[in-house]
Order: structure tokens, then C-alpha cells, then sequence
């Protein structure tokens, strides 16, 4: 399992470092871009954006610190939990099926939604990605908490989750499992790759959050010593909200740095 942040975490954070002074719009595109071929923009019609369609990362940035956009942040949609997202429906949807999107702070009402192809082989792999540019309905609800209490929940969510591990014994059920367990346990995680500037909690708590959806994402292939019915799906359920909890806090994170200029 690879220590990584979705694409659009990464533009929220880095974005916001360029609009803010924090870093270029240059190192944004690199920071965001890394592996990947170089991402492109399109914009939707009815978007007030001209300059960056069909351009890179570098333009989008810089076409809105001239039409005032102070920050931007990240939401991590699933189904059933879509807090942050703010319409209109079309939009949604195409960012429910894309399970994250960035929205502007200040300026335009905008979103940009990540399409990405994925090429090659596990050994050399590609990807293509186009941010779409969406128009957006104002003022969507964005309150994920604060990064101390993500942390608080977050650690408690660590330790169930590897007490859910241990109880499922993922590793003797699944030989592929035992790397990615390793990993999540004392690997190091995906906050290197945040701007510099970031605060040291939000830091922290970007690698809990890893941990812990990683964590989730292992032990959900696996029904392990479950019987009935019933401990399947209280497994389920257990699963899902560790998973939201270390989604939901991933978010307060990326999205300290806007949290704190309103």
C-alpha cells in the first residue's frame, strides 16, 4: 500500500499555499501533478473562467488569484455523506462518482472535479488527469471540525482499527495483506507531501487519517471469524464509520490553512 493523498487534497493544500502566498503557482502544479502526466484543465460553460481552459494547473491558479480566490478545499464524498458539496446536482454527482472535488473560497462560486485514466501495470503505472471546471452554487455547509478533535477521534479510531485487524487476522486470510498491514503500522505516511507551512497537528493527523482509512480498506475485503449475519454486518457498520472518520478528518486537515482566513 502506497502512502498517498487524493489529487484533490493535493490541489486544495497546495492551491491554497500559491493564492496565499506560500508557494508559486509552478510549485503547486509540480507538487500536484507528481507521477502523473501533466494534468489538464477544461471548463464547463457558464464557468467565469477563459485563460486556463485547455491550459495546466499553473494557469487555473493563476487566472484565480486575479479574479480573487483566497483559498480552496477539499471534499471527499461517498454516498450517504456528501457535507461539503455544494450543487448544483449535476455537479454532485459527477463528484460523488469521482469521490472527492475542490471548491473555491472567495471569488467565484467555482468546483473542479478530478477525470483520471489510469494506464500501464502495477510495475510501471500512468495517469491522465483533467480537472473539470464546474460552476457552483454558493455557500455549501463545510464545518469537519476542528484539526485537534479530528486527532482525538482519530486515535481512538486507530486503536479499534487494529484491534480489528487482529481480530480478523487479515494477514492469515489474505498472504497479499500482511506488506500493507506492515505498512500502515510504521510505514511513513502521505503528509511529506503537503506545502511547507503546514502545521504540525494538521501533519499528524493527514498520517492517522491514512492509517486509518488504509486500515479500513484492508479489513473490509475480509469477513474473518464471522459467522452470522448479524456480526457481518456489525462489521460492516464498524468498517464504515472508521472509514468515515478518518475521511472526515483527512478534510479538517487539508482544510486548516481556509478554516483560517474567514
Amino acid at each position: 500500500m502506497t502512502a498517498t493523498l487524493p489529487r484533490s487534497a493535493l490541489l486544495a493544500a497546495w492551491g491554497t499555499a500559491a493564492l496565499t502566498g506560500g508557494a508559486s503557482a509552478d510549485q503547486a502544479r509540480a507538487a500536484v501533478q507528481g507521477a502523473d502526466e501533466p494534468h489538464t484543465v477544461t471548463v464547463r460553460p457558464g464557468a467565469p473562467l477563459g485563460a486556463c481552459d485547455g491550459g495546466s494547473v499553473t494557469a487555473l491558479l493563476t487566472e484565480l488569484r486575479a479574479l480573487g480566490t483566497r483559498g480552496l478545499r477539499v471534499v471527499l464524498p461517498v454516498p450517504g455523506d456528501v457535507l461539503g458539496l455544494p450543487g448544483p446536482a449535476a455537479l454532485n454527482t459527477e463528484a460523488l462518482d469521482a469521490g472527492e472535488c475542490v471548491v473555491t473560497v472567495g471569488g467565484p462560486d467555482l468546483a473542479f472535479v478530478p477525470q483520471v485514466h489510469e494506464f500501464g501495470s502495477a510495475w510501471e503505472p500512468g495517469a491522465q488527469v483533467t480537472w473539470t471546471v464546474h460552476q457552483a452554487s454558493a455557500s455549501a455547509v463545510t464545518d469537519f471540525g476542528s484539526v485537534a478533535e479530528a486527532e482525538r477521534h482519530l486515535r481512538e479510531a486507530l486503536a479499534d482499527g487494529i484491534a480489528a485487524l487482529d481480530d480478523l487476522d487479515v494477514a492469515r486470510w489474505r498472504d497479499d495483506a500482511a506488506d500493507a498491514i506492515d505498512e500502515l503500522r510504521h510505514g511513513a505516511g502521505p503528509a511529506r507531501r503537503l506545502p511547507p507551512g503546514t502545521s504540525a497537528r494538521a501533519l499528524r493527523v493527514v498520517d492517522l487519517a491514512w492509517r486509518v482509512r488504509g486500515i479500513a480498506e484492508l479489513a473490509a475485503g475480509d469477513e474473518g471469524g464471522a459467522v452470522t449475519g448479524w456480526e457481518v454486518g456489525t462489521r460492516a457498520a464498524t468498517l464504515r464509520e472508521l472509514a468515515s472518520v478518518g475521511r472526515r478528518a483527512l478534510v479538517a486537515a487539508v482544510n486548516e490553512p481556509v478554516a483560517r482566513l474567514r
